[in-house]
């Protein structure tokens, strides 16, 4: 059963995975290293709503107002996204994560963000768009989980991510791919045992920062990448988690997929990755100005 990698948020006191079809969210990458020297400052934190209730991802700013994220971290959402770069969010609860205005309350949080009112430094509000060609984890063949957010305003003093060149993953497919690691990147709930209760490893809320692992490639389809995640492997790290939805991976210094889908619950395992090296995503992305390196960028 795959595992869609967002992660539920009540207050950001809890997680929960939701499941749809044969899918479910993602969560932290486990085994991964903390940024704490904030390497991948253009990869940032989501929080929004849909009609199931609050959730984070991850996304890569692509352009100075668009991130790139997961289309199952855009479609239905109510209101606005926050988004911020801050590489640690909170250690421990409550979060200050501010909330963007929705139609589940009031819109506030315990910083008092209110409509009307200025976010705190470090956070930005935008619009979620999703391809439309995404196919809810329905079709393998046109399995498109890929979405943006447009930004209401630019970001500042943090370089844009650049996106892979046209089939740029293809050189990388068997036999070369069991030989090959990509780095990972997002905001996802760490795996661990709990402090109080069951002690076996399970996704925990806190902390919430910014993490990222090297995998090991495990299958190259049209659509996906597929990778190993295991924190054991000495050629790799750990696979990702809840809330890293929608984050990056990293191949040459490109954005080459986002995070899409894990295997198991401890995420430690195989990982999905939606490519966004393929004609159907950049084709869409271009329409948000978003174009491959090297490409020659239409007026």
């Amino acid at each position: 059963m795959l595992n869609r990698l967002k992660a539920a948020i009540l207050a950001f006191t809890c997680l929960a995975t939701v499941g749809v079809a044969t899918a479910a969210p993602a969560s932290a990458i486990t085994g991964g290293i903390e940024d704490t020297a904030n390497r991948y400052s253009n990869v940032g934190l989501l929080a929004f709503y849909d009609h199931e209730g609050r959730f984070r991802c991850t996304g890569t700013l692509v352009t100075s107002t668009v991130l790139l994220t997961a289309a199952h971290c855009t479609k239905g959402t109510v209101g606005k996204t926050v988004v911020t770069f801050n590489p640690v969010v909170d250690r421990e609860p409550p979060s200050d994560l501010p909330r963007a205005t929705d139609d589940f309350g009031t819109g506030t949080s315990n910083i008092g963000y209110q409509k009307g009112q200025k976010l705190p430094a470090g956070y930005y509000t935008g619009t979620a768009s999703t391809h439309p060609q995404y196919s809810d984890f329905t079709d393998l063949a046109n399995w498109n989980d890929v979405g943006v957010i447009v930004l209401d305003s630019p970001v500042t003093g943090i370089t844009p991510a650049r996106l892979a060149p046209a089939d740029y993953l293809s050189q990388f497919a068997q036999p070369a791919l069991n030989h090959e690691t990509f780095l990972l990147v997002g905001y996802g709930t760490e795996v661990r045992q709990a402090d109080t209760g069951p002690q076996n490893p399970t996704p925990q809320s806190y902390p919430i920062l910014r993490r990222y692992t090297d995998e090991v490639g495990q299958k190259l389809t049209p659509q996906i990448l597929q990778t190993n995640g295991n924190e054991n492997d000495p050629r790799g790290g750990g696979g990702t988690c809840f809330g890293d939805s929608g984050g990056p991976s990293f191949k040459d210094g490109y954005v080459t997929t986002v995070t899409s889908y894990g295997y198991t619950n401890n995420c430690r395992y195989l990982g999905g990755l939606q490519r966004v090296d393929i004609p159907v995503v950049q084709s869409w992305l271009a329409g948000f100005r978003v174009f491959p390196a090297g490409a020659t960028k239409a007026a």
